[in-house]
Protein backbone atom coordinates (compact mmCIF):
# COMPACT_ATOMS: atom_id res chain seq x y z
CA UNK A 1 0.00 0.00 0.00
CA UNK A 2 1.19 3.93 -1.13
CA UNK A 3 1.93 5.48 2.13
CA UNK A 4 0.72 9.16 1.93
CA UNK A 5 3.48 11.82 2.15
CA UNK A 6 5.28 13.04 4.78
CA UNK A 7 3.39 16.32 6.25
CA UNK A 8 4.82 19.77 4.93
CA UNK A 9 4.86 22.14 8.27
CA UNK A 10 3.89 25.95 7.11
CA UNK A 11 6.61 28.57 8.36
CA UNK A 12 5.01 29.15 11.82
CA UNK A 13 6.87 32.07 13.92
CA UNK A 14 6.58 31.30 17.94
CA UNK A 15 7.04 34.09 19.96
CA UNK A 16 7.88 33.22 23.38
CA UNK A 17 7.98 35.85 25.54
CA UNK A 18 4.14 36.87 23.67
CA UNK A 19 1.16 36.90 25.83
CA UNK A 20 -0.52 35.10 23.54
CA UNK A 21 -0.41 30.89 24.11
CA UNK A 22 1.04 28.72 22.03
CA UNK A 23 -1.34 26.67 21.30
CA UNK A 24 -3.55 30.23 20.01
CA UNK A 25 -0.35 31.14 17.96
CA UNK A 26 -0.11 28.14 16.44
CA UNK A 27 -3.52 27.65 15.36
CA UNK A 28 -3.50 31.37 13.97
CA UNK A 29 -0.58 30.43 11.82
CA UNK A 30 -2.50 27.23 9.97
CA UNK A 31 -5.49 29.47 9.38
CA UNK A 32 -3.55 31.51 7.81
CA UNK A 33 -1.18 29.45 5.70
CA UNK A 34 -4.66 27.66 4.86
CA UNK A 35 -6.18 31.10 3.69
CA UNK A 36 -3.44 32.32 1.79
CA UNK A 37 -3.37 28.97 -0.15
CA UNK A 38 0.18 27.96 1.50
CA UNK A 39 -1.59 24.45 2.72
CA UNK A 40 -3.95 23.09 0.38
CA UNK A 41 -7.13 21.17 0.33
CA UNK A 42 -6.36 17.34 1.15
CA UNK A 43 -2.91 18.60 1.73
CA UNK A 44 -1.20 16.26 4.76
CA UNK A 45 -0.06 18.33 7.84
CA UNK A 46 3.15 16.95 10.41
CA UNK A 47 1.56 14.74 13.00
CA UNK A 48 1.35 16.65 16.71
CA UNK A 49 4.32 15.18 17.49
CA UNK A 50 6.28 15.80 14.99
CA UNK A 51 5.28 19.71 14.81
CA UNK A 52 5.78 19.44 18.82
CA UNK A 53 10.17 18.50 17.86
CA UNK A 54 10.47 20.58 14.95
CA UNK A 55 9.57 23.67 16.47
CA UNK A 56 10.93 22.95 20.00
CA UNK A 57 7.81 22.66 22.33
CA UNK A 58 5.54 20.49 24.30
CA UNK A 59 3.19 18.31 22.14
CA UNK A 60 0.27 19.69 24.71
CA UNK A 61 -0.05 23.00 22.38
CA UNK A 62 0.08 21.21 19.28
CA UNK A 63 -2.74 19.03 20.19
CA UNK A 64 -4.72 22.13 21.83
CA UNK A 65 -3.87 24.01 17.97
CA UNK A 66 -5.02 20.81 16.03
CA UNK A 67 -8.13 20.00 18.22
CA UNK A 68 -9.58 23.45 17.38
CA UNK A 69 -8.44 23.37 13.69
CA UNK A 70 -10.46 19.79 13.63
CA UNK A 71 -13.39 21.32 15.17
CA UNK A 72 -13.71 24.21 12.89
CA UNK A 73 -13.17 22.50 9.97
CA UNK A 74 -10.00 23.55 8.69
CA UNK A 75 -8.39 19.94 9.29
CA UNK A 76 -10.00 16.73 8.98
CA UNK A 77 -8.18 13.06 10.44
CA UNK A 78 -8.14 10.02 8.41
CA UNK A 79 -7.95 6.85 10.09
CA UNK A 80 -4.63 4.78 9.90
CA UNK A 81 -3.18 7.98 7.60
CA UNK A 82 -3.04 11.41 9.71
CA UNK A 83 -4.41 14.61 9.65
CA UNK A 84 -4.93 16.78 6.66
CA UNK A 85 -6.22 20.00 5.64
CA UNK A 86 -10.02 19.73 4.69
CA UNK A 87 -10.82 18.94 1.18
CA UNK A 88 -13.91 20.17 1.85
CA UNK A 89 -12.36 23.79 1.93
CA UNK A 90 -13.06 25.64 -1.34
CA UNK A 91 -9.63 25.76 -3.77
CA UNK A 92 -10.82 28.90 -5.68
CA UNK A 93 -11.25 29.35 -8.53
CA UNK A 94 -9.63 32.60 -8.76
CA UNK A 95 -6.21 33.88 -10.18
CA UNK A 96 -3.26 34.07 -6.98
CA UNK A 97 -0.60 36.63 -7.93
CA UNK A 98 2.49 35.66 -5.98
CA UNK A 99 5.94 37.04 -6.43
CA UNK A 100 9.08 35.17 -4.86
CA UNK A 101 8.53 36.70 -1.23
CA UNK A 102 5.04 38.54 -1.36
CA UNK A 103 1.84 36.54 -0.15
CA UNK A 104 -0.74 35.84 -2.90
CA UNK A 105 -3.31 38.13 -3.15
CA UNK A 106 -6.92 36.55 -3.93
CA UNK A 107 -9.34 38.92 -6.71
CA UNK A 108 -12.31 39.07 -4.82
CA UNK A 109 -15.46 40.31 -6.40
CA UNK A 110 -17.47 43.64 -5.47
CA UNK A 111 -19.01 43.88 -2.30
CA UNK A 112 -22.58 44.36 -3.20
CA UNK A 113 -25.76 45.95 -0.87
CA UNK A 114 -28.95 45.81 -1.33
CA UNK A 115 -30.28 48.39 -3.72
CA UNK A 116 -32.53 49.81 -0.75
CA UNK A 117 -29.95 50.13 1.47
CA UNK A 118 -27.98 52.38 -1.34
CA UNK A 119 -30.88 54.53 -1.58
CA UNK A 120 -29.90 56.10 1.68
CA UNK A 121 -26.85 58.33 2.18
CA UNK A 122 -24.72 57.06 4.88
CA UNK A 123 -25.18 58.05 8.56
CA UNK A 124 -23.27 61.02 9.67
CA UNK A 125 -24.87 63.04 12.17
CA UNK A 126 -25.47 66.55 11.16
CA UNK A 127 -22.86 69.35 13.14
CA UNK A 128 -26.59 71.19 14.62
CA UNK A 129 -27.45 67.58 16.09
CA UNK A 130 -24.46 65.94 17.39
CA UNK A 131 -24.75 67.58 21.01
CA UNK A 132 -26.24 69.11 23.76
CA UNK A 133 -27.10 72.99 23.61
CA UNK A 134 -30.08 76.02 23.41
CA UNK A 135 -32.73 75.20 20.37
CA UNK A 136 -32.06 71.46 20.15
CA UNK A 137 -35.14 69.61 18.64
CA UNK A 138 -35.93 66.26 20.64
CA UNK A 139 -34.56 66.81 23.58
CA UNK A 140 -36.97 67.27 26.85
CA UNK A 141 -36.85 68.87 30.75
CA UNK A 142 -35.54 66.15 32.08
CA UNK A 143 -34.55 67.61 35.17
CA UNK A 144 -38.41 67.81 35.78
CA UNK A 145 -38.46 63.72 35.41
CA UNK A 146 -39.78 62.01 38.23
CA UNK A 147 -37.04 59.44 38.11
CA UNK A 148 -37.40 58.66 42.23
CA UNK A 149 -41.10 57.09 41.41
CA UNK A 150 -39.48 55.40 38.12
CA UNK A 151 -36.54 54.11 39.69
CA UNK A 152 -38.98 52.51 42.33
CA UNK A 153 -41.45 50.82 39.69
CA UNK A 154 -38.20 49.89 38.25
CA UNK A 155 -36.60 48.48 41.30
CA UNK A 156 -40.44 46.83 42.08
CA UNK A 157 -40.39 44.80 38.75
CA UNK A 158 -36.53 43.78 38.63
CA UNK A 159 -36.91 42.19 42.36
CA UNK A 160 -40.06 40.77 41.50
CA UNK A 161 -39.27 38.53 38.21
CA UNK A 162 -42.04 36.66 37.18
CA UNK A 163 -40.80 33.45 35.47
CA UNK A 164 -43.53 33.92 32.16
CA UNK A 165 -41.88 37.74 31.91
CA UNK A 166 -38.72 35.47 30.96
CA UNK A 167 -39.90 33.64 28.45
CA UNK A 168 -40.59 34.17 24.64
CA UNK A 169 -43.85 37.09 24.66
CA UNK A 170 -46.84 38.05 22.53
CA UNK A 171 -45.66 39.86 19.49
CA UNK A 172 -48.54 42.30 19.97
CA UNK A 173 -46.55 43.16 23.31
CA UNK A 174 -47.92 42.94 27.16
CA UNK A 175 -51.47 42.35 27.15
CA UNK A 176 -51.95 44.57 30.40
CA UNK A 177 -50.21 47.49 29.13
CA UNK A 178 -51.69 47.31 25.57
CA UNK A 179 -55.27 47.53 27.93
CA UNK A 180 -53.71 50.24 29.83
CA UNK A 181 -52.30 52.26 26.48
CA UNK A 182 -56.05 51.63 24.99
CA UNK A 183 -57.54 52.98 27.87
CA UNK A 184 -55.65 56.40 27.96
CA UNK A 185 -56.15 57.11 24.06
CA UNK A 186 -60.12 56.31 23.91
CA UNK A 187 -60.20 58.84 26.65
CA UNK A 188 -57.38 61.18 25.36
CA UNK A 189 -57.29 61.02 21.99
CA UNK A 190 -60.38 59.93 21.04
CA UNK A 191 -59.15 56.77 19.69
CA UNK A 192 -61.61 53.72 18.51
CA UNK A 193 -59.92 51.12 19.65
CA UNK A 194 -59.15 48.17 22.14
CA UNK A 195 -56.14 46.06 23.30
CA UNK A 196 -56.38 43.58 20.80
CA UNK A 197 -55.19 46.78 18.33
CA UNK A 198 -52.45 47.62 20.12
CA UNK A 199 -49.19 46.90 19.24
CA UNK A 200 -45.85 47.66 21.27
CA UNK A 201 -43.00 48.63 19.15
CA UNK A 202 -40.07 50.51 19.70
CA UNK A 203 -40.74 53.80 18.83
CA UNK A 204 -42.81 55.65 16.07
CA UNK A 205 -39.75 54.91 13.63
CA UNK A 206 -40.09 50.65 13.79
CA UNK A 207 -44.22 51.53 13.64
CA UNK A 208 -42.93 53.24 9.85
CA UNK A 209 -40.98 50.39 9.01
CA UNK A 210 -43.76 47.74 10.03
CA UNK A 211 -46.74 49.91 7.80
CA UNK A 212 -44.55 50.05 5.27
CA UNK A 213 -43.69 46.21 5.05
CA UNK A 214 -47.50 45.25 5.73
CA UNK A 215 -49.40 47.79 3.60
CA UNK A 216 -46.88 49.19 0.64
CA UNK A 217 -45.18 46.83 -2.33
CA UNK A 218 -42.06 48.06 -4.32
CA UNK A 219 -42.84 51.35 -6.42
CA UNK A 220 -46.05 51.94 -4.65
CA UNK A 221 -46.78 55.26 -4.51
CA UNK A 222 -46.93 57.56 -0.88
CA UNK A 223 -48.70 60.97 -0.28
CA UNK A 224 -46.13 62.76 1.96
CA UNK A 225 -46.27 65.79 3.90
CA UNK A 226 -44.24 68.70 2.06
CA UNK A 227 -42.63 69.78 4.32
CA UNK A 228 -42.49 66.30 6.50
CA UNK A 229 -40.18 64.19 8.87
CA UNK A 230 -37.11 63.27 7.05
CA UNK A 231 -36.84 59.90 9.07
CA UNK A 232 -40.33 58.96 8.13
CA UNK A 233 -38.66 59.31 4.33
CA UNK A 234 -36.24 56.83 5.10
CA UNK A 235 -38.85 54.36 6.24
CA UNK A 236 -40.59 54.61 3.33
CA UNK A 237 -37.73 55.12 0.61
CA UNK A 238 -36.28 51.58 2.20
CA UNK A 239 -39.37 50.09 1.48
CA UNK A 240 -39.17 51.07 -2.41
CA UNK A 241 -42.03 53.27 -2.45
CA UNK A 242 -42.52 56.30 -4.38
CA UNK A 243 -42.65 59.54 -2.55
CA UNK A 244 -45.54 61.64 -3.89
CA UNK A 245 -45.33 65.08 -1.55
CA UNK A 246 -48.13 67.26 -1.15
CA UNK A 247 -47.76 70.79 0.12
CA UNK A 248 -48.71 71.81 3.41
CA UNK A 249 -50.57 74.77 4.01
CA UNK A 250 -53.08 76.84 6.97
CA UNK A 251 -55.22 73.83 6.81
CA UNK A 252 -52.88 70.59 6.58
CA UNK A 253 -52.06 68.57 3.91
CA UNK A 254 -53.80 69.93 0.63
CA UNK A 255 -56.03 67.12 -0.33
CA UNK A 256 -56.92 68.16 -3.78
CA UNK A 257 -53.45 68.39 -4.43
CA UNK A 258 -52.50 65.25 -3.20
CA UNK A 259 -55.31 63.67 -5.46
CA UNK A 260 -53.97 66.12 -8.76
CA UNK A 261 -50.67 64.45 -8.04
CA UNK A 262 -51.29 60.81 -7.88
CA UNK A 263 -55.08 59.90 -6.70
CA UNK A 264 -54.21 56.46 -7.13
CA UNK A 265 -51.92 56.13 -4.46
CA UNK A 266 -51.50 53.50 -2.00
CA UNK A 267 -51.14 55.46 0.93
CA UNK A 268 -50.74 58.87 3.04
CA UNK A 269 -48.53 59.79 5.66
CA UNK A 270 -49.55 62.31 7.39
CA UNK A 271 -49.35 64.03 10.86
CA UNK A 272 -52.84 65.90 11.14
CA UNK A 273 -52.85 67.04 15.13
CA UNK A 274 -49.49 68.91 14.86
CA UNK A 275 -47.51 68.69 11.52
CA UNK A 276 -43.79 68.66 11.49
CA UNK A 277 -42.72 70.60 11.38
CA UNK A 278 -44.71 73.52 10.62
CA UNK A 279 -47.17 72.68 13.77
CA UNK A 280 -50.53 73.67 11.91
CA UNK A 281 -53.21 71.13 12.37
CA UNK A 282 -55.11 69.63 10.04
CA UNK A 283 -58.98 71.35 9.51
CA UNK A 284 -62.09 69.36 10.00
CA UNK A 285 -62.76 69.47 5.92
CA UNK A 286 -59.34 68.57 4.97
CA UNK A 287 -59.91 65.21 7.39
CA UNK A 288 -62.83 64.82 6.31
CA UNK A 289 -61.51 65.11 2.70
CA UNK A 290 -58.42 63.05 3.18
CA UNK A 291 -61.09 60.19 4.66
CA UNK A 292 -62.99 60.20 1.48
CA UNK A 293 -60.36 59.74 -0.91
CA UNK A 294 -58.94 57.02 1.15
CA UNK A 295 -61.92 55.15 1.40
CA UNK A 296 -63.16 55.56 -1.98
CA UNK A 297 -59.92 54.63 -3.68
CA UNK A 298 -58.39 51.62 -1.00
CA UNK A 299 -55.85 53.73 0.13
CA UNK A 300 -54.34 53.41 3.48
CA UNK A 301 -54.06 56.72 6.04
CA UNK A 302 -51.10 56.42 8.07
CA UNK A 303 -51.44 58.90 11.02
CA UNK A 304 -48.42 60.10 13.48
CA UNK A 305 -49.27 61.52 16.44
CA UNK A 306 -46.07 61.65 18.03
CA UNK A 307 -46.45 65.13 20.61
CA UNK A 308 -50.27 66.19 21.09
CA UNK A 309 -50.47 66.03 24.77
CA UNK A 310 -48.65 69.31 24.69
CA UNK A 311 -50.57 72.18 23.39
CA UNK A 312 -50.63 75.50 24.96
CA UNK A 313 -53.88 77.72 23.39
CA UNK A 314 -56.44 75.03 23.17
CA UNK A 315 -57.58 71.30 24.42
CA UNK A 316 -55.73 68.66 22.50
CA UNK A 317 -57.00 68.10 19.04
CA UNK A 318 -59.16 64.66 18.61
CA UNK A 319 -57.16 62.14 16.49
CA UNK A 320 -58.20 61.94 12.73
CA UNK A 321 -58.40 57.62 13.13
CA UNK A 322 -61.94 58.64 15.47
CA UNK A 323 -63.61 59.84 12.90
CA UNK A 324 -62.55 56.81 10.50
CA UNK A 325 -65.94 54.78 10.01
CA UNK A 326 -64.27 52.89 7.05
CA UNK A 327 -61.10 51.57 9.42
CA UNK A 328 -58.58 52.64 6.87
CA UNK A 329 -56.11 54.91 9.33
CA UNK A 330 -53.14 53.23 11.41
CA UNK A 331 -52.44 54.89 14.23
CA UNK A 332 -48.66 55.61 15.44
CA UNK A 333 -47.74 56.92 18.86
CA UNK A 334 -45.24 57.07 21.04
CA UNK A 335 -42.95 57.97 24.34
CA UNK A 336 -39.92 59.46 23.12
CA UNK A 337 -41.68 63.05 23.09
CA UNK A 338 -43.31 62.98 26.42
CA UNK A 339 -40.91 60.69 28.74
CA UNK A 340 -37.79 60.34 27.15
CA UNK A 341 -36.27 58.76 24.01
CA UNK A 342 -34.06 56.30 24.99
CA UNK A 343 -36.82 54.09 26.64
CA UNK A 344 -38.09 53.03 22.61
CA UNK A 345 -41.67 52.61 23.23
CA UNK A 346 -44.20 53.52 21.09
CA UNK A 347 -47.72 51.66 19.75
CA UNK A 348 -49.18 51.06 17.04
CA UNK A 349 -53.35 51.16 16.14
CA UNK A 350 -54.03 48.48 13.73
CA UNK A 351 -57.36 47.76 11.99
CA UNK A 352 -59.21 44.71 13.00
CA UNK A 353 -58.97 42.90 10.07
CA UNK A 354 -55.05 43.75 9.40
CA UNK A 355 -53.76 42.54 13.22
CA UNK A 356 -52.65 39.06 12.10
CA UNK A 357 -50.93 40.28 9.13
CA UNK A 358 -49.18 43.23 11.54
CA UNK A 359 -48.26 40.10 14.12
CA UNK A 360 -46.96 37.70 11.24
CA UNK A 361 -44.61 40.36 10.04
CA UNK A 362 -43.87 41.93 13.63
CA UNK A 363 -42.81 38.50 14.86
CA UNK A 364 -40.80 37.60 11.76
CA UNK A 365 -38.92 40.96 12.44
CA UNK A 366 -37.84 41.03 16.30
CA UNK A 367 -40.54 38.27 17.69
CA UNK A 368 -41.80 40.05 20.23
CA UNK A 369 -40.89 43.77 22.46
CA UNK A 370 -38.67 43.63 25.43
CA UNK A 371 -40.80 43.14 28.52
CA UNK A 372 -39.29 45.30 31.59
CA UNK A 373 -40.01 48.98 30.85
CA UNK A 374 -43.22 47.63 29.38
CA UNK A 375 -44.36 46.31 32.65
CA UNK A 376 -42.76 49.73 34.47
CA UNK A 377 -44.77 51.91 32.11
CA UNK A 378 -47.81 50.11 32.95
CA UNK A 379 -47.42 50.94 36.44
CA UNK A 380 -46.21 54.54 35.52
CA UNK A 381 -49.33 55.08 33.79
CA UNK A 382 -51.81 53.33 35.93
CA UNK A 383 -50.86 54.50 38.98
CA UNK A 384 -51.26 58.33 37.44
CA UNK A 385 -47.38 59.64 37.06
CA UNK A 386 -47.94 59.52 33.56
CA UNK A 387 -50.59 62.34 33.47
CA UNK A 388 -49.09 64.07 36.55
CA UNK A 389 -45.65 64.65 34.71
CA UNK A 390 -48.01 65.86 31.50
CA UNK A 391 -49.75 68.66 33.54
CA UNK A 392 -46.47 69.11 35.03
CA UNK A 393 -44.33 69.67 32.11
CA UNK A 394 -47.06 71.22 29.71
CA UNK A 395 -47.48 74.57 32.30
CA UNK A 396 -42.83 74.03 32.34
CA UNK A 397 -43.11 74.49 28.04
CA UNK A 398 -45.52 76.74 27.58
CA UNK A 399 -43.58 79.33 30.22
CA UNK A 400 -40.50 78.26 28.08
CA UNK A 401 -42.14 78.72 24.47
CA UNK A 402 -43.67 81.78 25.58
CA UNK A 403 -39.89 83.15 26.46
CA UNK A 404 -38.49 82.36 23.22
CA UNK A 405 -41.65 83.94 21.42
CA UNK A 406 -40.93 87.10 23.36
CA UNK A 407 -36.89 86.66 22.66
CA UNK A 408 -37.32 86.06 18.97
CA UNK A 409 -39.49 88.81 18.86
CA UNK A 410 -37.04 91.24 20.88
CA UNK A 411 -34.66 90.32 18.27
CA UNK A 412 -36.06 90.17 14.78
CA UNK A 413 -39.19 92.22 15.23
CA UNK A 414 -41.36 91.81 12.22
CA UNK A 415 -38.42 90.52 9.87
CA UNK A 416 -39.09 86.81 10.62
CA UNK A 417 -42.16 84.62 10.88
CA UNK A 418 -42.89 82.18 13.86
CA UNK A 419 -44.99 78.96 12.84
CA UNK A 420 -46.57 76.14 14.96
CA UNK A 421 -45.60 77.95 18.28
CA UNK A 422 -48.90 76.43 19.76
CA UNK A 423 -48.32 73.32 20.42
CA UNK A 424 -45.33 70.32 20.62
CA UNK A 425 -42.08 71.39 22.15
CA UNK A 426 -40.65 73.17 18.89
CA UNK A 427 -41.48 76.22 16.63
CA UNK A 428 -40.21 76.79 12.71
CA UNK A 429 -38.46 80.82 12.50
CA UNK A 430 -38.16 81.72 9.28
CA UNK A 431 -34.88 83.17 7.86
CA UNK A 432 -34.79 86.95 6.77
CA UNK A 433 -32.90 88.13 3.13
CA UNK A 434 -32.52 85.24 1.14
CA UNK A 435 -29.54 83.44 3.63
CA UNK A 436 -29.26 80.23 3.75
CA UNK A 437 -30.58 77.85 7.06
CA UNK A 438 -27.96 75.14 6.46
CA UNK A 439 -24.60 77.31 6.84
CA UNK A 440 -25.77 79.31 8.76
CA UNK A 441 -26.58 76.48 11.06
CA UNK A 442 -23.03 74.41 10.63
CA UNK A 443 -21.43 78.32 11.65
CA UNK A 444 -23.90 78.64 15.01
CA UNK A 445 -23.08 74.80 16.00
CA UNK A 446 -19.39 76.49 17.04
CA UNK A 447 -21.22 78.46 19.05
CA UNK A 448 -23.18 75.99 21.05
CA UNK A 449 -26.60 76.74 19.12
CA UNK A 450 -28.43 73.79 17.51
CA UNK A 451 -30.27 74.82 14.77
CA UNK A 452 -32.16 72.37 12.49
CA UNK A 453 -32.11 73.61 8.99
CA UNK A 454 -35.91 73.60 7.64
CA UNK A 455 -35.20 73.29 4.47
CA UNK A 456 -33.62 69.81 5.42
CA UNK A 457 -37.57 68.77 5.32
CA UNK A 458 -38.11 69.67 2.04
CA UNK A 459 -38.02 67.44 -1.43
CA UNK A 460 -39.37 70.58 -3.28
CA UNK A 461 -38.42 74.56 -3.43
CA UNK A 462 -37.10 74.44 0.13
CA UNK A 463 -38.35 77.33 2.61
CA UNK A 464 -35.15 78.86 4.39
CA UNK A 465 -35.16 78.76 8.47
CA UNK A 466 -34.79 77.03 11.38
CA UNK A 467 -37.09 74.65 13.63
CA UNK A 468 -35.92 75.64 17.32
CA UNK A 469 -36.57 73.10 19.78
CA UNK A 470 -37.47 74.78 23.62
CA UNK A 471 -37.72 71.52 25.67
CA UNK A 472 -34.63 71.17 27.16
CA UNK A 473 -33.14 75.05 27.46
CA UNK A 474 -33.52 77.01 30.24
CA UNK A 475 -35.73 80.10 30.82
CA UNK A 476 -32.84 81.98 31.75
CA UNK A 477 -30.47 80.75 28.61
CA UNK A 478 -33.24 81.60 26.13
CA UNK A 479 -33.03 85.03 25.36
CA UNK A 480 -28.52 84.96 25.43
CA UNK A 481 -28.73 82.44 22.82
CA UNK A 482 -31.39 84.22 20.86
CA UNK A 483 -28.73 87.22 20.99
CA UNK A 484 -26.22 85.02 19.68
CA UNK A 485 -28.25 83.63 17.41
CA UNK A 486 -28.93 87.00 16.06
CA UNK A 487 -25.04 87.56 15.76
CA UNK A 488 -24.58 84.47 13.58
CA UNK A 489 -27.19 85.32 11.11
CA UNK A 490 -26.28 88.87 10.97
CA UNK A 491 -22.71 87.65 9.90
CA UNK A 492 -24.08 84.98 7.80
CA UNK A 493 -23.89 86.58 3.89
CA UNK A 494 -26.94 86.56 1.86
CA UNK A 495 -27.29 83.89 -0.69
CA UNK A 496 -24.30 82.14 0.49
CA UNK A 497 -23.64 78.68 -0.71
CA UNK A 498 -24.45 76.03 1.68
Amino acid sequence: MRKAPSGLSPVIALDRASGKPLHKQLYEGFCTAILARSLRPGQRVPSSRALALELRVSRIPVLNAYAQLLAEGYFEARSGSGTFVSRSLPDQGVSLECGDNTPPVVRSRPRQVSRRSALLRLYKPAPWANKWGAFIVGQLAFEHFPFPVWSSLLNRHVRNVRVNSLHYGDPMGSESFRATIAGYLRTARAVKCNASQIMIVSGSQQALDLCARVLLDSGDRLWIEEPGYWLARHAFVMAGCRLVPVPVDEEGLNVAEGIARSQKARAAFVTPSHQFPLGVTMSASRRLQLLDWAHRSGAWIIEDDYDNEYRYESMPIASLQGLDRNSRVIYIGTFSKTLFPSLRLGYIVIPPDLVDRFRAVRHAMDVYPPHLYQAVLDDFIGEGHFVRHIRKTRVLYSERRNILVDAIRKEFGASVEILGAEAGVHLVMTLPGGRRDRSISRQAAREDLWLWPLSSCYLEKPRQGFILGFGSSAPSEIPKAMTNLRTVIESAHPRSEE
